[in-house]
């Protein structure tokens, strides 16, 4: 059987006796209140991350050169102060450090997969933003995920399926225990109709 890492985490940050991934070890100045100035600068980039993932920029070489010069700029912050909560960077500028990180390369995912499931622990990040990340990394290293949040393109009918997932059975349960929606509803917003395997 393939390791469930990320939801003996989540055991982990639940209340059950388990050890979590080893966060990364860096050299942090602490924030202690709303930084205004790291707040902006997240926030622009956040803004950057998703112009064109939203449609309103065609070009891809531009996107992936929004995607370089921001991963420069947050790993800058994320070596200097660590991850950052809400109540340091305002709720725009925690999403940022994660979409730039789940935008990244697979090198970049896995350096900082640690910090970020560390920041969970210390709530300074999102338990169901993390899953995604963990899902991404997972699924690469594995070619399963856990909570069933990357859609791949079917290779026969072109259509979107949901990539295979460890213990799929149990998927929904490991999915509210980090606050994400069933896996049936998140399908749909997808056109896909999923059908989970019975327990």
């Amino acid at each position: 059987m393939k390791k469930l890492s990320a939801f003996i985490l989540i055991a982990f940050l639940f209340g059950c006796n388990a050890a979590p991934r080893n966060p990364v070890v860096t050299e942090q100045q602490p924030v202690t209140k709303l930084n205004e100035t790291l707040s902006v600068q997240l926030n622009a980039i956040l803004k950057s991350d998703q112009e064109y993932r939203q449609g309103s920029m065609d070009d891809a070489s531009q996107m992936g050169k929004n995607d370089y010069f921001n991963l420069i700029k947050v790993e800058a912050i994320l070596d200097k102060y660590g991850w950052l909560g809400v109540d340091e960077v305002g709720e725009e500028g925690n999403t940022a450090l994660f979409l730039v990180i789940q935008h990244a390369d697979l090198r970049t995912q896995e350096k900082y997969l640690p910090m970020m499931t560390q920041a969970v622990m210390n709530h300074k990040a999102k338990g169901a933003q993390w899953a995604l990340l963990e899902d991404r990394v997972t699924l690469v290293q594995t070619g399963r995920q856990i909570y069933g949040s990357q859609v791949i393109k079917d290779e026969t009918t072109g259509l979107n399926r949901i990539a295979p997932i460890q213990n799929e059975a149990t998927v929904n349960k490991r999915r509210a225990q980090v606050g994400l929606e069933s896996l049936e509803i998140y399908a749909k917003k997808f056109g896909i109709d999923y059908k989970r395997p019975v327990e």
